[in-house]
């Protein structure tokens, strides 16, 4: 039985086995397509992770997707106000299944420095969250990681979560009906 990057496989002369969710799940993780939510100096680091310097689209994720309905991956990164909330939730709702959503920076993950009135204190308070990334703003090494614990994240999902009565409720906390039927 050999190992390949955590794919457990059985090989024989003439044939390798493993299970259907394993290759889907690295066969996605490879091909995210990342939808760019980014209001202000999170998203220029952002920008900067894009670029030839730090190349995230060495992790298959070159095609910036601006359609939620072709996205899979919402990468917030800055400050979001009360008002741009219910946006947000639309957006993230948008998102055909399966998706994930990484908050970047700290205004994102919990309003930052701002705290006022005005300001959303955390992006989990209208929608799950699956990663944060720290920082203020975070450099493009912190984004790529928070990248890389995506992936990682896609990779081992099983195949039915997100039909599952867990999942249901934890969209249900946020008011969201599962796209799943």
């Amino acid at each position: 039985m050999g190992k390949i990057e955590n794919l457990q496989v059985i090989n024989g002369e003439g044939y390798q086995l493993t299970t259907l969710e394993k290759v889907l799940g690295i066969a996605r993780s490879n091909s995210v397509w990342p939808l760019p939510f980014a209001t202000s100096c999170c998203g220029i680091e952002f920008m900067a992770t894009m670029g030839s310097n730090y190349d995230l689209a060495r992790f298959g994720m070159e095609r910036m997707s601006f359609s939620p309905r072709q996205a899979d991956l919402l990468i917030v990164a800055g400050t979001i106000s009360k008002k741009l909330g219910p946006v947000l939730k639309k957006v993230y709702e948008q998102m055909a299944e399966p998706k994930w959503v990484l908050s970047v920076g700290a205004c994102a993950s919990s309003g930052g420095i701002f705290d006022t009135y005005s300001v959303l204190q955390g992006i989990d308070r209208v929608i799950p969250v699956d990663v944060y990334v720290p920082g203020c703003p975070p450099r493009p090494e912190q984004i790529i990681d928070g990248v890389m614990r995506i992936h990682d994240l896609v990779k081992n999902e099983p195949l039915r979560r997100r039909y599952s009565d867990e999942y249901r409720h934890l969209l249900s906390g946020y008011n969201i009906e599962s796209n799943e039927k």
